[in-house]
């Protein structure tokens, strides 16, 4: 089953398949050692692991069970980040997000605008009931996104990941999407 991603509009910025011509912005997000700080594996040290990972992206989508879109900055056409919807079950109506931006595009209310156009898609076309989040509780920025956003603490994960050799907590959350902010 092959699958290609809407185009999601979100005032600055918008939501949109990455490609082969988005390789060098997509390393520039995911070798940026700040943004990637808080990741769940260490930054990307060259193209081609970048490449791999866009591989892995379509992948995903062509499985049906990953859906990553390249944030894209209105202004430029440049993918400043992505978002992903990834161990997807549409028969039990949930999924777990991922996103990232490049640090230079932090504190703009970016991530803000793609997350809330993301769940909007994925409860009135997708119609997903519940969004999961794995947040590293030292992120005190994302875990203030996904709260204002309405997602609820719903667990704590001791030393859930381990990235370039230091074990890292995980805050657990969900959003019920019905419960999504107006």
């Amino acid at each position: 089953m092959s699958h290609t991603l809407p185009t999601l509009e979100a005032g600055p910025v918008r939501l949109r398949q990455l490609g082969e011509p988005d390789l060098a912005d997509l390393h520039t997000v995911f070798s940026d050692t700040t943004a990637m700080r808080y990741w769940s594996r260490p930054a990307f040290v060259d193209l081609d692991e970048t490449r791999g990972y866009l591989a892995a992206i379509d992948s995903g989508r062509e499985r049906g069970d990953l859906f990553q879109w390249g944030i894209e900055h209105v202004d430029d056409g440049r993918i400043i980040g992505t978002t992903t919807l990834f161990n997807l079950d549409l028969k039990q109506g949930r999924a777990e997000i991922g996103y990232i931006l490049g640090s230079a595009w932090w504190g703009r209310g970016y991530a803000q605008a793609a997350l809330r156009r993301l769940f909007e898609h994925s409860r009135d076309q997708m119609q997903l009931r519940r969004i999961e989040a794995d947040v590293d509780p030292r992120n005190t920025a994302s875990l203030k996104l996904v709260e204002r956003l309405g997602f609820q603490r719903e667990g704590y994960a001791r030393e859930r990941w381990l990235v370039a050799g230091e074990l890292q907590d995980a805050v657990l959350l969900g959003l019920l999407l019905r419960e999504l902010p107006a």
